[in-house]
């Protein structure tokens, strides 16, 4: 009896078992590989001895993401909701509340005099809002590109909006604060922020890539397994052992891939990453006063960027009576990490009292390749075909997003299909 040789993915992200997942429901055997102890990639989880749900860096998914309705369980998944807007710390300390009137109407009329910009600003949100809804993901990211600041200033929103709104926000989404990120790519993504929730799963961001490994086939999920050189029929692993595929995709992040992939590959935009640092602490009540808005600090030489509190969201993130903070930096800073928690915790007691001085640290992520940089003029889609039987997927390879790296791997499993 033959057997036929089965499509070998290495990396067990969001591209790679997006891939698996798609090429399993059409028959075809696979075998994922992975150097970590668990599937996840970027998205993983760590349970503290006392009961924190920590994930590694602050991330939420979009509920309207295309690739993510198409293929995530949202009910297995428990997704549990940030409100819809955000508390911002002003540069002068005062603090504002903008919430999205589009889906909470009521709040309209405070979105309307938050002291952060003028009324003509926060109407051309609204006229953005309409806009984008009346367009395709696709749409969206296909427009002509410039960089969104750019893009903001043309479109007439005041310095005052734009710096302590949209740096902020969007900076914070993006990780770049200089707003140097392409502007489809702005609009893709406030048009998701419209039309759908930000949210995470109950049991920590893992859930979502263990979801989608739970699918496969008992032992079609290889860990603590690195692949060291790859081709269109074969991948050899630093043990030595050789494993045949009748294809390979290379499902790593941006710089793995690189390593693989051979030197005639085809030409992709020189690869520069966004770093971010997540900072846990524990405090004995919530600072947030379970408003389940995000926080962010509109202060031009801050350090805590961006503030949430999961477990306002979403209890199991947190032990009984106990509450789970979130300090999001971004950028390099030349910190050490007791540095940086020292420094964090001033700027926490100016903004939240002098209950947080007394918050305790739980632990601190480095993130040094947190997203892909992905500037104007940069195609959506790169080519994903390598050469033969060989092929890679992941957001480097198109644009910065879980969307994005659902996508890819989506798009080689039809061509594998197709072949």
């Amino acid at each position: 009896m033959t057997t036929t040789a089965p499509t070998i993915i290495v990396g067990a992200g969001l591209a790679g078992l997006a891939c698996a997942t798609y090429l399993h429901r059409a028959g075809r055997p696979v075998l994922v590989l992975d150097a970590a102890d668990a599937v996840g990639g970027r998205l993983r989880t760590d349970l503290t001895p006392d009961g924190f749900r920590l994930d590694r860096g602050f991330q939420v998914l979009l509920t309207r993401y295309p690739e993510v309705e198409r293929l995530l369980d949202y009910g297995a998944a428990d997704l549990k909701a940030f409100s819809s807007g955000a508390v911002i710390r002003l540069a002068d300390g005062r603090e504002t509340t903008l919430q999205n009137p589009l889906q909470a109407p009521l709040a309209a009329f405070t979105a309307l005099t938050a002291p952060i910009g003028s009324l003509t600003d926060k109407l051309r949100i609204l006229r953005l809002a309409l806009a984008v809804r009346a367009q395709t993901s696709e749409q969206l990211l296909a427009r002509p590109a410039t960089d969104t600041l750019t893009f903001l200033r043309r479109y007439g929103w005041s310095e005052q909006i734009i710096d302590s709104f949209f740096r902020p926000f969007f900076g914070g989404v993006f990780l770049d604060r200089s707003l140097s990120t392409a502007s489809n790519f702005f609009e893709f993504v406030f048009q998701q922020f419209v039309i759908g929730e930000a949210v995470v799963p109950a049991r920590g961001i893992q859930q979502i890539p263990e979801q989608l490994a739970a699918r496969l086939p008992a032992g079609s999920v290889r860990l603590y397994t690195l692949a060291e050189a790859v081709g269109g029929n074969f991948v050899r692993l630093s043990s030595g052992e050789t494993l045949a595929a009748s294809a390979v995709v290379v499902a790593t992040d941006g710089e793995s891939a690189a390593r693989l992939l051979p030197p005639s590959a085809p030409a992709s935009p020189p690869l520069v990453w966004r770093r971010t640092t997540c900072t846990y602490f524990a405090a004995d009540r919530s600072p947030g006063r379970g408003d389940g808005l995000l926080r962010l600090n509109a202060a031009p030489d801050c350090l805590a960027h961006n503030v949430s509190f999961p477990s306002d969201i979403a209890p199991e993130y947190a032990p009984q009576g106990r509450t789970l903070v979130s300090v999001s930096t971004h950028d390099e800073y030349g910190l050490d990490e007791a540095t940086l928690t020292a420094r964090l915790r001033q700027e926490l007691t100016a903004w939240f009292g002098p209950e947080a001085a007394q918050w305790q640290h739980l632990r601190t992520y480095p993130i040094p390749y947190a997203l892909p940089v992905y500037p104007a003029g940069q195609a959506h889609r790169q080519a994903l075909r390598v050469a033969g039987n060989l092929y890679r997927c992941g957001d480097y390879a198109a644009y910065p997003s879980q969307n994005a790296a659902l996508a890819t791997g989506r798009e080689v499993a039809e061509m594998l299909l197709a072949s």
